[in-house]
């Protein structure tokens, strides 16, 4: 599994703990005490901490893939133990709850591991969100011991976390298992590049994306049988229509003026508006399959503007 590192919070210490600063629903502050020792591996006492200025120093090359979905504050512990490999835990704030499943989305690979509200474990590399918070743990080296270490970590950092997030709104508007859903593929995107890093569209933002639309992109089907779903949100009918109407100019540009084209590779890609969102099937396998799936989600999204 592929391993990206993040996590985030404010952070001080104190008596042998780390107390992580959070802002509360109405604006208060409220400690986060983060764990100083799991299973024999102790917190060194000492913290990295990077705001959106400083967080290139830690992660150069990825610091615009955090700051794409909100990142606030990023805190770093580091946990030793003798004969042991070292443990590293980042913990990400994202502000908000959307940017930290957004993280941790783009990414997924494994099943849930159990712990958070949505994590994988594999490799040595734990990853899980929970209301604002991305965190990773992983181990600098291999062992049983530092496994399971670096699960409990996991487990007593979301123990400290005491808030919950919602996923994105989108997520929860898009076809499930019934329509053959891959689980583990969905991914909330908040700009093109981001999309285009999952499903290549074009080199320019050709449906608008930014952090106030939002998408979300999934697989059905698998191999040969498989398609991807696209759906937009908008703030307004008018800017989706807006969106739409230059996906077909450009995307669609050999269909004339119509919603569907069969490529190259004989797949089919169609596409939709309806009221402020825009729905894309690309690569379906037959112009039924992709009706299918786009009739699903329109399903969806009957009664929501």
């Amino acid at each position: 599994m592929k391993i990206v590192t993040l996590l985030v919070m404010a952070i001080w210490a104190g008596a042998g703990t780390a107390v992580v600063g959070a802002a509360g629903p109405a604006g208060a502050h409220r400690a986060i005490v983060l764990p100083s020792v799991v299973e024999g591996w102790m917190w060194d006492g000492k913290e990295l901490r990077y705001d959106p200025r400083t967080v290139f120093d830690y992660i150069d090359g990825a610091g615009e893939f955090f700051l794409a979905y909100g990142f606030r504050r990023l805190a770093v512990h580091r946990f030793e133990k003798p004969g042991q490999p070292p443990l590293t835990l980042e913990c990400y704030d994202m502000g908000s709850s959307e940017g930290a499943y957004g993280v941790f989305s783009f990414e997924r690979q494994e099943a849930s591991a159990g712990i958070g509200q949505g994590s994988e474990f594999g490799g040595g590399l734990l990853r899980f969100w929970k209301g604002r918070y991305f965190v990773s743990i992983f181990a600098d080296g291999e062992g049983a011991e530092a496994e399971s270490a670096i699960l409990q970590l996991g487990r007593q950092t979301v123990e400290a976390i005491r808030e919950t997030g919602r996923l994105p709104s989108l997520v929860g508007l898009i076809p499930g298992a019934d329509a053959g859903l891959v689980e583990t593929s969905v991914r909330y995107v908040t700009s093109h590049i981001l999309l285009n890093q999952r499903l290549f569209i074009a080199h320019e933002n050709i449906l608008g994306l930014t952090r106030q639309t939002g998408a979300v992109l999934a697989q059905y089907g698998r191999d040969a049988g498989k398609a991807h779903l696209l759906l937009v949100r908008y703030p307004t009918g008018t800017a989706a229509g807006a969106a739409y109407r230059r996906f077909l100019t450009v995307y669609l540009a050999d269909a004339g003026e119509r919603d569907r084209l069969k490529t190259n590779d004989q797949r089919w890609t169609i596409a939709r508006q309806q009221h402020s969102f825009v729905v894309v099937v690309f690569g379906a396998p037959t112009e039924e399959v992709g009706d299918a799936l786009l009739a699903a989600t329109e399903r969806a999204l009957r009664g929501v503007r």
